[in-house]
């Protein structure tokens, strides 16, 4: 018995007549025949689309370094260290171990292109890499402009960090419409003294700069000596017409504060006087709902009681002091003492903001100041 088979020839489909058994055996001979020959030529296809790819991006890094800058980076990419290849742009973390984990599999690189091999690593990413490991000081200078950019934003006026390393003591200064309160801790965040003196009457009614004069300077007075003193900026906005008497109060009281504390600025040029953004101090403690700033007294208390019942403390107060300043927090004590919360607040964010450079405070910083 013939049937007619259909079989692909020149591109079209053509009828011809076979006999039955052919027919099946014929079909399914064709059909096995074409699925061995296509799939491995696909399969070399890519490969050696691939490896033409590597091969471009190998030549492409020859173009870019000489043959001494690239003997210069295979040098440090085969001898350094996991936290020496830390310290390079891009190398942070799983990166610098991937290298090290490559090198010590299959022996130190030969070639940049050699790189392209390194899981995590690309083309872009090895040009940056290479150029982070020819300009290391570049690099470094690009950090330390964006640490001052962002320690800028943080207080005024500029202060290099170095000095502020320096600093063994502060006086952290927070002033409201009835009172003033200050903080004086140490480099090891030791609460030297920390009181506030109340009822202000500036307030009131308008009085002239004699009087505050008199007030600011017996207010200071009082206060100890430090390296640095650190006042609260407020952003108060000036285009609200009502707030525009506390905005002229604040701004006379920093003033003064800054006049009679520089004591020395006219002879070293140096300041010893700094503001210090409000909001960015309640972003460090998660102080912030919105725009709005809450009351940092629970938070005190905490440290209160972390420094009695832990070794090593957050903020360390002075034995023979605490039972004085838990007091300030009991029921019959009806005065609010925000201004007195909130200067100890201050000088732990400067210290662990500006001086000791404190990580997990990626702050977005309102341009306030």
């Amino acid at each position: 018995m013939n049937l007619s088979c259909l079989l692909k020839v020149g591109g079209r489909w053509r009828s011809f007549p076979v006999p039955l058994e052919l027919s099946l055996f014929q079909a399914l001979h064709n059909f096995c025949c074409r699925k061995k020959s296509t799939a491995p030529e696909k399969t070399i296809t890519n490969v050696s689309f691939c490896n033409e790819n590597a091969k471009e991006s190998g030549n492409a890094l020859d173009k870019l370094f000489s043959s001494e800058q690239q003997a210069s980076i295979l040098h440090v990419l085969n001898t350094a260290s996991n936290k020496e290849l830390e310290a390079f742009k891009l190398l942070h973390g799983r990166k610098s171990i991937n290298i090290i984990e490559h090198r010590e599999k299959f022996g130190p690189f030969q070639d940049l292109e050699s790189l392209m091999n390194v899981p995590s690593f690309q083309y872009k990413t090895i040009v940056q890499v290479c150029y982070a490991i020819l300009c290391p000081e570049s690099e470094k200078k690009k950090r330390k402009l964006q640490e001052n950019r962002l320690l800028g934003k943080l207080i005024k006026p500029d202060i290099e960090r170095e000095r502020l390393k320096a600093v063994n003591s502060i006086v952290s200064i927070v002033f409201g419409t009835q009172r003033i309160a200050w903080a004086h801790l140490d480099h090891k965040l030791t609460v030297l003294d920390w009181q506030q003196s109340d009822y202000w009457k500036l307030m009131n009614r308008t009085y002239p700069s004699s009087l505050y004069l008199k007030e600011i300077s017996s207010v200071i007075s009082k206060m100890p000596k430090a390296d640095l003193y650190v006042l609260e900026k407020i952003g108060l906005s000036i285009q609200n017409s009502s707030l525009f008497p506390v905005l002229l109060h604040f701004h006379i009281i920093e003033a003064m504060l800054y006049a009679l504390l520089n004591k020395t600025f006219a002879q070293d040029g140096q300041h010893h006087v700094l503001s210090m953004n409000r909001n960015a101090v309640g972003k460090h403690f998660k102080l912030m709902i919105g725009d709005t700033r809450t009351s940092g007294k629970e938070l005190v208390k905490q440290f209160l009681s972390e420094s009695v019942l832990k070794a090593k403390p957050r903020v360390f107060f002075p034995p023979d002091k605490v039972v004085h300043y838990r007091q300030m927090f009991s029921p019959a004590d009806s005065h609010r003492r925000e201004e007195l919360y909130d200067s100890l607040l201050q000088a732990v964010a400067f210290y662990e903001l500006a001086v000791f450079n404190t990580k997990n405070s990626e702050i977005n910083v309102p341009a306030l100041l």
